[in-house]
């Protein structure tokens, strides 16, 4: 992909501090790039700096609010590539949609799919993420996706807490293989809750496969939003006779007043990385850990030939 001199690295608006952050790790500046707004809302982005034939990666997750960040992101796209940007490279820490990767009912959309096409469309040549809801999801894109995963810096985390009695739970059968990743390598047992959705964003606990009584929980997610699912759970533990739980999740949307009720007196910690920048005045409860090591990692990987498997215990997600 060329020299690491042709490298640009840009962040739009969603996470800059991440993005600042992956440039200090790269030993480059930060790209400078004007992104603002008309009056009607519409966005207008101006690079401030050439980038013909250079290496173009744009930092941008898909936080709230959503659509603006996804808009932002394409507007991006165009400019670069009308500047003949040599490659364009998406770096997005969190893909929004990917919940909506599949149909579970008639005349449903699968929003995941068509936001893929729409990036390449626009003209993005390669697309690096964390942890998918739907690991699937690569198989949307007909460019190269690096599927990076937080597990492994959550994990040696948790090892350094030291947690006596651990359990590690899934808090439902879809991240059952990830808490079973887990539970291997802090060399603990795990649970699976088993709940239903009466509709989007509750849920209801109805069993608990495992022993949970005396075991400190160990709750891992790929991401949480409003919060309610997790205070269920925890509570659900709590009245099965477990301790007081680590929750721990790559994505921290924390959307409405999730960041109020996580702020739980049965929740030990919550465990979270910088894929979403979280607001400043949240409790000390609230643990980050951040992304921007394994991002520029990834990106000198990218730039100088190599497998982006090694940055993984378990060779990758």
């Amino acid at each position: 992909m060329g020299s690491s001199g042709n490298i640009k690295i840009f962040s739009g608006s969603s996470n800059p501090a991440l993005a600042g952050r992956m440039c200090q790790e790269l030993g480059v500046s930060l790209g400078k790039i004007n992104v603002s707004r008309f009056k009607s809302g519409e966005f207008y982005v101006h690079y401030e700096e050439s980038v013909r034939n250079c290496d173009v990666f744009l930092v941008q997750s898909f936080s709230h609010p959503i659509n603006d960040m996804f808009v932002e992101l394409l507007v991006m796209i165009d400019a670069a590539k009308r500047a003949s940007a040599r490659t364009i490279n998406l770096v997005i820490p969190y893909y929004g949609y990917a919940r909506q990767e599949r149909k579970s009912a008639p005349r449903e959309p699968i929003s995941a799919k068509l936001v893929a096409d729409v990036l390449t469309t626009a003209g993005a040549d390669r697309v690096m993420t964390i942890d998918l809801h739907a690991a699937a999801i690569q198989g949307f894109f007909n460019i190269p996706v690096d599927h990076l995963t937080a597990l492994d810096l959550i994990t040696d985390y948790l090892k350094a807490k030291k947690i006596e009695n651990p359990i590690v739970v899934s808090p439902d059968a879809g991240r059952a293989t990830t808490a079973e990743k887990l539970a291997n390598y802090l060399d603990a047992p795990f649970a699976i809750m088993i709940k239903k959705r009466p509709k989007h964003n509750e849920s209801v606990i109805t069993h608990v496969i495992g022993e949970v009584e005396g075991q400190t929980p160990i709750i891992i997610e790929d991401l949480i939003d409003t919060g309610s699912t997790i205070v269920n759970v925890v509570e659900g533990l709590k009245e099965r006779g477990a301790n007081d739980a680590y929750v721990c999740a790559t994505h921290p949307l924390f959307s409405g007043d999730a960041i109020r009720k996580l702020d739980h007196p049965n929740i030990k910690e919550v465990v979270v990385t910088d894929s979403i920048m979280l607001p400043a005045d949240c409790s000390d409860r609230f643990k980050v850990i951040s992304m921007a090591h394994l991002l520029s990692d990834a990106i000198h990987i990218i730039i100088e030939g190599g497998s982006i498997s090694t940055l993984f215990k378990s060779g990758g997600v």
